[in-house]
Formats: C-alpha cells, structure tokens, sequence
C-alpha cells in the first residue's frame, strides 16, 4: 500500500465501517465516523485556502480530535506538524515559522494544561499563519478565544465525503521537530511512504490480524511518533481500536486494560514502573493479562528488574525497540516468540539496514561482538531530510544512510546494544531533551553568566535535568528561583529541576566545557 497515508483510514473504514476505531471514556466513533468527520475536516481546509504541499500544525492531547483532524490534514494533501502539548507560545511560535504552517488546530486546553492560551499566544506572532481553529471539548460550542474560528462550528457545515488528494509516495506527510545540539529544533520531513511502510512493519512485528481486532490502549502522546506510529497508525492499519488516555496515570491505565479488554500496550520505561507500583491497589491482575498479547517499550533503556517484574506479574515478554523522528520512527525490535535479549534494542526491521560505523565518518566498523560505532540506518523509514535545512541535512545523510549520533555495540547473531550517546542528549521520562537549548534560554536571565546541563540518573524518569550555572558578576539569584524563572520559560519536560550555582566549570584547553566531569 502506497500513496496518501491517510488510506490506512479510507480502507479500514471501507472493510469495517461500524467497528469501533477510537475510544475515550463513553464515547466511542467508529471507522465510518471517524473518517467522515476527517473529511469534513479536509473540506474545512480547503475551503480555506489550504492548498496541497501546504502545512499545517495542531496541538492536541490524546483524545479523538488529535486522528479527526490528522487524517483530515493527509486527506486535503497537506503536511501534519504535530507539535508537543507543553510548548510554550514563545515556543509554538517558532514552529509555526519554521514549518511554514498555514494553519494551525489548537485544543482549548485546561486549567492544568493551558494549550489553547499558549498556542494562541504563539499563533499571534506568526502572521503567514492565517488560520487559528481552536478544538472545543464541546463540539457545538464557540471559539473561547478571541479571533479564533471553532472547529466543531466550521466543521458543521462542511460535507462528510471528500476525495482525497492522490499525494505521491515521496510528498511530505509529516514533519516532526527534533532538536539537535546545534540549536534550535529542527523538523524532519517524513514521506507518505515512510509513515505507510512503517506502519505496515509494526503490524507484522506484533502479527496484527485485522479478523482479530487487537485493542490499543494509547497513553503515550500521539504528537510523538512512537503513538503515532506504533498506536494510532497500525491500528488504523489493521482495524484496531484505540482507547485514548489524555495523560498518563498508572493506576487508570490498568482500570483501562481491564475495562476494555486491551490487547496491545506501548510505553516508555517510566509507564511500566509506574504500572507496576500501582498494582498494589487491589487490581485484577490476572484479567488483565488473559487479554494482553503484545507489550512494547521504547524511549529509553528498559532497567532489567522492570523487565523481569513485568513479566513475573502479567506472563508477557516486553518487547524493545529502537528508533528516532529521522526514522518513522521505528528501526530495531525484539521479535515475537524469541526470548529477548536484556539491553538489547533487537534486530533491524524488514526492509531496514543497521550498520556500525566510525563516529565521524562514514567507514563501516567491522571488529568482532566488543566493537563499538555509531548506528547508521538505511531504508524505507528514514526521513526526506531535515526542513529547509540542506547542511544539517549533508551532515547526517550520505548514500540513504541516516548517522544517528547513537553508539552502540553487535552481538554476533546481530542483535544490537546501545552503549553510550554520542551526543549530549537528555531522555527524560520518554522526552529528548537538548542541553543547549536550555542552556540558551538560561543565558537570556539577567543573572545568568554561563551554563551547562547535563543529565543525572532519576529512578523515576530515567534522567532528570540538571543545570550548573555560574552568576553574573554582581549580580544574585538562589536555585529555587532560577528553577521557577525556567518552569514559566520552557515545556514542563525541558526545565531544569535541578540548579547548582558554582564558581567555575571544568573546561578543556579550548575552552569546551568538559560536561563528563559535571554529575
């Protein structure tokens, strides 16, 4: 299957139109219904203005707005930027710019998580961005922002059916932001092909049957390719219901797997330490795992003793896997039915390559099982290139070949171990996290001189965030409020935690700050 990747939609809602596709508390839309209100979406945009090529960016939790209006965007032949919840406006702002977005779908938000203010706030310094919708929980409801069209309303009038643009394979279909340790993030442009192929990868590697209905229960956020890909695209593929969870909590997490009978979970190492610290609570442990077939973790290296509780307490081998933005984003997975490989990322998918190669260049490593490289990936799942970005783009690509800045080790059946990062990259709790960003937005303090974050082991989120920060001569600031100075500056996953005012920092005879000797 080729073309628009929202014909992953068109054709699950052709074979099972009264099936259920989405889930959220009561609610529920079926295939039918959740592709012809992504029409209607399309024809919203279209009506417009919005032409093929085009961009266009939401912001939006775990709920069915998130697949409404994702499939609404592929369908009318424009690119979907998704754009993490927690951005702030000085942050939406930059990734309306940089994306070139011509609209932008906003939820209202919440008192706990003001997205619909800060994506506003965002929305007004871009003026090529000519179209704000704002998605009301309540879809009869008017704009709560001033300026602002309500989608429900704008929806409304538009007709369910519309024939969707015939994209090439190659066009654009999604372009993610990641950050690298150059700056400012960056979006990779994945192809309709990329997100196609690798949805279709997934499905194979979970053996998903479309006659069985696997039930995927979603907390990992959808703006993030791992939910995009692994959840909501292969059950889309294959006729899978979602059952959305806004954000995530352990203990209503298993009340989800039980209720709804979920067959399929994805997480990140945090979700299964959480889940398992929850299962005190008197839950039905055994119910849940009579229908859990298939657990998935990515994100971070799984500990070993979360590995062996989980499947002491639910039966079940959790399957890792590895991947970025640049690759759709799957790579690398353990395999159903083999006995996994404790720290192992697994083996590359079909119709992926993986290669050791020396950090630097592009000579392949060919040493025994204890050689260490960097991980380079070719294949159907690897990205069109950064955005308007031809030099970042020549620094990491070469041939098909896609550098991945992670260094790890081969076992002589070719299962690969992630080693060490070669770059200064923070994972916390799932989210990557680039020092000098936050490192930048630390020197716009007044009594700021010079900083460094680095990442410190959390048992709770993996890495937590640490910044060493020496003052301005003259000037004075405590931790406690540089801490909350930078919660109000950047997304709740950036900020640091954790501030140590120090005289010095330990440098190199250049100058370079020599972060490994910071803990």
């Amino acid at each position: 299957m080729h073309g628009n990747l929202a014909n992953l939609l068109e054709s699950s809602a052709e074979r099972f139109p009264d099936r259920d596709a989405v889930v959220l508390g009561d609610n529920r839309l079926s295939y039918a219904q959740l592709n012809a209100a992504a029409n209607q979406v399309a024809n919203l945009l279209v009506s417009r203005g919005v032409q093929p090529g085009d961009t266009v960016a939401l912001s939006c939790p775990n709920l069915p707005y998130f697949t409404i209006v994702y499939f609404g965007i592929l369908k009318a032949g424009a690119a979907v930027v998704p754009l993490n919840v927690l951005l702030k406006g000085r942050e939406v702002a930059y990734h309306l710019r940089d994306s070139g977005a011509t609209a932008y779908f906003c939820f209202e938000g919440t008192p706990e998580l003001p997205i619909g203010t800060e994506g506003y706030a965002g929305f007004g310094q871009v003026e090529e961005c000519r179209h704000f919708f704002v998605i009301t929980a309540d879809p009869a409801a008017a704009s709560p922002l001033e300026g602002a069209e309500a989608m429900g309303r704008a929806m409304a009038s538009q007709p369910p059916t519309f024939d969707t643009v015939d994209t090439d394979e190659d066009d654009t279909a999604v372009v993610l932001y990641t950050s690298g340790t150059t700056g400012q993030p960056k979006g990779a442009e994945l192809r309709h092909r990329n997100m196609l192929d690798n949805a279709m990868a997934c499905g194979g590697l979970f053996d998903a049957d479309a006659q069985r209905q696997d039930v995927y229960l979603c907390v990992l956020p959808l703006f993030h390719s791992f939910g995009q890909t692994v959840i909501q695209n292969t059950a889309c593929a294959f006729g899978g219901t979602v059952v959305m969870l806004p954000r995530f909590d352990a203990k209503a997490a298993l009340q989800l797997m039980l209720s709804t009978q979920v067959t399929f979970f994805a997480g990140v190492p945090t979700m299964y330490w959480g889940l398992l610290g929850a299962l005190d609570e008197g839950v039905d442990v055994s119910a849940i795992a009579k229908n859990l077939r298939i657990a998935v973790s990515g994100g971070a290296a799984l500990p070993v003793e979360v590995h062996r509780s989980f499947e002491q307490r639910f039966g079940i081998t959790i399957l890792e896997g590895y991947g970025l933005s640049e690759t759709s984003p799957v790579a690398s997975f353990s395999r159903l039915g083999q006995r996994p490989r404790v720290g192992s990322i697994g083996l590359p998918i079909e119709g992926v390559q993986m290669q050791l190669i020396e950090p630097g260049t592009w000579t392949e490593i060919t040493g025994g099982p204890d050689a260490v490289g960097e991980i380079a990936i070719k294949g159907h799942n690897v990205m069109k290139g950064y955005l308007n970005r031809p030099e970042e783009t020549a620094a990491v690509m070469h041939d098909g070949w896609f550098r991945t800045g992670d260094l790890a080790r081969r076992d002589e059946d070719g299962w690969y171990y992630i080693v060490d990062r070669s770059k200064d990259m923070i994972i916390r709790g799932g989210y990557n996290v680039y020092p000098r960003e936050i490192e930048e937005v630390l020197l716009t303090h007044p009594a700021v001189s010079l900083a460094a974050v680095i990442g410190v082991p959390d048992e709770r989120h993996g890495e937590e965030i640490k910044a060493y920060v020496i003052l301005a001569k003259g000037a004075s600031a405590t931790p406690e409020e540089l801490v909350a100075w930078s919660k109000e500056q950047m997304a709740a996953y950036k900020y640091p935690r954790i501030v140590q005012i120090v005289d010095s920092l330990p440098t190199t005879a250049t100058g370079k700050i020599l972060k490994r000797k910071l803990s």
